[in-house]
């Protein structure tokens, strides 16, 4: 198939979709320069970000994502945005819940600071139950709706917020909820996405993926469990091809970020994502030559 029926067909596939999927869409707001936000994913690298740049990082608005609330780094960072995409972070309320996500729900019912969290628009009724009489949170939603082909048909999608590039990951979501609240400037941390160096097969030919975080031991061994429960039925090829999705959708983010005139930095030490530039935060010692707000 040559790349303009591959487009074709993408593009098509991509409306019948939005159609099908999509729903509250919000335009994003025009990009200010003036805005910053440094999103915090789960790696461990984070830990050495809030080592270096303590003063930075508290100058900035921030995002978490995921499981982060169940950190006591959480509690420090007093994060400005929380981003959630994992279907299975969205169970309906119950009090004899023990899962994981629902102690994320728990955890938010205890913020005490003004927090935006950022959802598929597909879950907001779920949000709502889960957040009554919770007056510091307010849900925005975003639409996670895949949407690819034609470059032109794709960013007038995004700029809509009817969809985005195939979102495989919290941090490509949380990209993308950022732009659409009009930050002109996004810093990633704890983005490690260091999969291959953990990949492995047992003497079963299971897939084994022990990821790791930043999280306290008890939090991290819970998320261990949870991870191997994902990976179950899977094959290598299957995994493989999840991540080369994953990739290629940071240069797709990174395609329209440019046409918006929004500056992605990646400020992970070690990142494997190579769609955006890398450059170490300030480091508040005596070197401070890496600056990166310069």
């Amino acid at each position: 198939m040559n790349k303009f029926v591959g487009n074709a067909v993408a593009s098509a596939a991509s409306v019948v979709k939005i159609a099908l999927m999509s729903r509250r869409p919000k335009r994003s707001a025009p990009a200010d320069k003036a805005k910053s936000i440094v999103i915090l994913g789960n790696g461990p690298s984070l830990l050495k970000t809030m080592e270096r740049s303590p003063r930075w990082l508290a100058s900035q608005s921030r995002m978490a994502v995921n499981y982060a609330a169940l950190s006591k780094e959480f509690w420090q960072l007093r994060p400005d945005y929380y981003a959630m995409m994992d279907p299975g972070l969205f169970p309906m309320p119950d009090p004899k819940d023990e899962s994981l996500s629902a102690d994320v729900w728990r955890e938010f019912r205890a913020v005490d600071w003004p927090m935006t969290l950022v959802i598929p628009s597909r879950f907001l009724s779920v949000a709502r139950l889960h957040l009554d009489g919770v007056g510091s949170i307010t849900v925005k939603t975003v639409n996670i709706t895949p949407v690819e082909g034609w470059t032109w048909l794709a960013h007038f999608a995004y700029r809509q917020g009817l969809g985005m590039p195939r979102p495989r990951n919290v941090m490509i979501g949380a990209i993308m909820g950022a732009m659409q609240e009009g930050f002109g400037k996004i810093y990633l941390a704890g983005a490690d996405h260091s999969w291959t160096r953990t990949l492995s097969i047992d003497e079963d030919n299971n897939v084994c993926n022990i990821v790791e975080h930043f999280y306290e031991e008890k939090k991290e061994a819970q998320e261990t469990a949870r991870i191997v429960e994902a990976y179950r039925g899977l094959h290598l090829h299957d995994v493989l091809q999840s991540l080369v999705v994953a990739f290629r959708s940071y240069f797709h983010i990174k395609d329209y970020a440019d046409a918006r005139g929004v500056e992605i930095v990646n400020i992970t030490p070690g990142s494997f994502i190579d769609a955006f530039p890398h450059r170490l935060p300030p480091k508040e010692k005596a070197d401070q030559s890496d600056d990166c707000t310069t």
